[in-house]
């Protein structure tokens, strides 16, 4: 091989090291780092928690969010900055840890602390808030949205279309389209709504990357609360 192919060898291979190792490159949509408060809008992961609680977070969680008699359904899994393509996330090398206050506005609307602190590390520091502004907006975002009757205290399990999921949450919330949320499955089993608010959290906003994740399964297993 002559210098110059293989001089134009190297220069690829080196592009190729640098896309996989600088921090702040975008991989698959998701960036590592980024600018706290830089994003597009938000999203609000709202897990049901007895898929949740069927798998990973039987033992992790055997304790908190998953303890029998609980009878959860939808929980807030996460208020998420977002790109129009991808998202950010860990954008702050020097973490501010939540205080006991941001703990406390976290508590009413997340299951477990554990979680809230995971979900500031790794998605609030992207907001471009403190903890506790960044724990009101989660709990604000929640707040604007109703959950369907069918879901509030499920007693028994069924299974149900996931476009049927979708029609439900957008008959219950005025100003929902089915372009500014997604329903997705796991095995079989419903996992969660992710619903796409505005920057400004004042309404819901298209999203078509996050609707596309919708769930392709005909019917989905939705387990009764424990």
């Amino acid at each position: 091989m002559s210098r110059a192919p293989r001089r134009a060898l190297r220069l690829v291979l080196a592009g190729l090291t640098l896309a996989v190792t600088v921090p702040g490159v975008m991989a698959q949509g998701f960036e590592r780092g980024g600018t706290p408060g830089s994003f597009d809008f938000y999203v609000l992961a709202l897990s049901w928690s007895p898929t949740y609680c069927d798998g990973p977070g039987a033992q992790r969680e055997a304790q908190g969010q998953c303890r029998p008699g609980r009878g959860l359904g939808f929980v807030v899994h996460g208020l998420w900055p977002q790109y129009t393509r991808g998202y950010p996330s860990n954008c702050s090398s020097v973490e501010r840890a939540p205080t006991r206050q941001a703990i406390a506005v976290a508590g009413e609307v997340y299951p477990s602390e554990g979680l809230a602190r995971h979900e500031w590390r790794t998605h609030g520091t992207c907001s471009g808030l403190d903890p506790v502004s960044y724990f009101q907006a989660a709990r604000e975002a929640r707040a604007a949205v109703t959950i369907p009757e069918a879901f509030k205290a499920p007693e028994g399990g069924t299974r149900m279309a996931p476009i049927e999921i979708a029609r439900q949450f957008v008959a219950a919330n005025r100003g929902l389209r089915p372009d500014m949320m997604s329903v997705t499955c796991r095995s079989g089993q419903l996992q969660e709504v992710r619903i796409c608010f505005s920057k400004d959290l004042r309404g819901f906003t298209p999203c078509p990357e996050v609707a596309r994740q919708n769930c392709r399964a005909g019917e989905v297993a939705v387990e009764a609360a424990r």
